[in-house]
């Protein structure tokens, strides 16, 4: 599994999941309930994982539509 996006916008991940499945490409939400260390004030990063062999083409598919992706 590989990072693909960071983010504490939970409309960039929800974007994002779209956007791959759409490409039948799966994506894993991690850090989903940390909100309950931050006391839900979003200042803990989720993040976007996609397995190894659909890192190139799940950074490619989310540069096309505008969001910018991890390293």
């Amino acid at each position: 599994m590989k990072e693909l996006l960071r983010t504490t916008d939970p409309t960039v991940i929800a974007f994002a999941t779209a956007l791959l499945e759409g490409e039948g490409i799966t994506a894993f939400d991690l850090d989903v309930h940390m909100s309950i260390l931050d006391g839900s004030l979003g200042i803990l990063p989720r993040r976007l994982m996609v397995a190894d062999r659909d890192l190139f083409m799940a950074r490619v598919i989310l540069r096309d539509n505008g969001l910018e992706v991890s390293r």
